[in-house]
């Protein structure tokens, strides 16, 4: 037993610097950046820009019959609208999804093919992890996979 307990910390020390030789490397991509430098992309994109303005607008209008709601009537136009913005947006979702698929598709393998080229384990989304505080700190030019991946897409 305590010949265990003397080589625990030799073996524990042995592994130390293994952990830290990581030869993991995380990519960082801006897919709309990407998205919008694809070939046949501009119907996506058309569609996403006519999803979001129609969609505003009608947040607009739900937001105006929400103030002055004081009649019944009013109610009912306010319940109207917001199930049209519901019924809207479920639809645009679906046509957005399908407009996506093959470009989706596309880029996926192009972001695998640059990343599996270039040593990449990981490669993340940029704004999916700004917004989810994901990444704190990364070196914009060595971990940045935009322009390698637009260029394997043409």
């Amino acid at each position: 037993m305590n010949r265990f307990m003397l080589l625990l910390p030799l073996a524990l020390l042995t592994t130390v610097p293994h952990a830290q030789q990581s030869k993991n490397r995380v990519g960082i991509l801006n897919v709309q950046t990407v998205v919008k430098a694809m070939p046949g992309a501009q119907a996506y994109l058309d569609l996403n820009a006519k999803a979001n303005s129609d969609l505003a607008a009608k947040q607009k209008n739900i937001q105006a019959l929400a103030a002055k709601a004081s009649t019944a009537a009013d109610r009912a136009a306010l319940t109207k609208a917001q199930q049209a913005y519901a019924a809207a947006r479920t639809d645009y979702a679906k046509r957005i999804d399908t407009a996506f698929k093959p470009l989706g598709t596309k880029m996926n393998a192009a972001v695998a093919k640059v990343a599996r080229a270039n040593g990449y384990t990981v490669v993340l989304d940029e704004r999916v992890a700004a917004q989810t505080s994901l990444i704190v700190y990364a070196n914009e030019g060595a971990t940045n996979l935009n322009n390698a991946v637009i260029k394997e897409l043409k």
